[in-house]
């Protein structure tokens, strides 16, 4: 994203596949922990509404959009739909963050995710959190174990 103004995102689209939903669980965690709004289906669509028209609504106000990437957000159709629409509208250009969750063919989503940085939380969470909070010019603070095992400096 060389040349790109990092700027805190005013909302993020989170789109993912329903068997991502416990890793986007602990990532919507991180987000509320750093002030980071987000939209997401599984906190955002309630019964009885066109669900549809909600996600439509979702992706025209929101200003960036994380894919998140598994072996089943490949075979989901709505994160085929919602990508393809977000590589289509110009106010999302350079707005886009893949996050490879477990290894994939992503590119069956769309050939033009070879073209994009990953985020590789499939190795990592903690690394995964710091590199797509630097995304936004932000620092990641760890909490819990985790922030325990984050602040320990590597053995030399």
């Amino acid at each position: 994203m060389r040349g790109v103004r990092r700027t805190k995102p005013t909302e993020i689209f989170l789109s993912h596949a329903h068997a991502d939903r416990k890793f986007l669980n602990r990532l919507v965690k991180v987000f509320r922990t750093h002030g980071v709004r987000y939209w997401y289906s599984t906190t955002h669509l309630t019964g009885a509404q066109q669900w549809h028209d909600e996600i439509g609504r979702a992706l025209d106000r929101c200003d960036w959009f994380v894919v998140v990437l598994s072996p089943a957000a490949t075979k989901s159709e709505w994160v085929k739909r919602e990508l393809r629409y977000v590589l289509n509208e110009d106010r999302y250009r350079a707005r886009i963050v893949p996050l490879l969750v477990r290894p994939c063919q992503h590119k069956r989503l769309s050939w033009t995710l070879g073209s994009f940085q990953l985020v590789n939380f499939a190795d990592d969470f903690d690394d995964g959190c710091k590199n797509l909070l630097r995304v936004w010019g932000q620092s990641y603070q760890a909490r819990g174990k985790n922030a325990r095992k984050a602040s320990r400096k590597p053995k030399k």
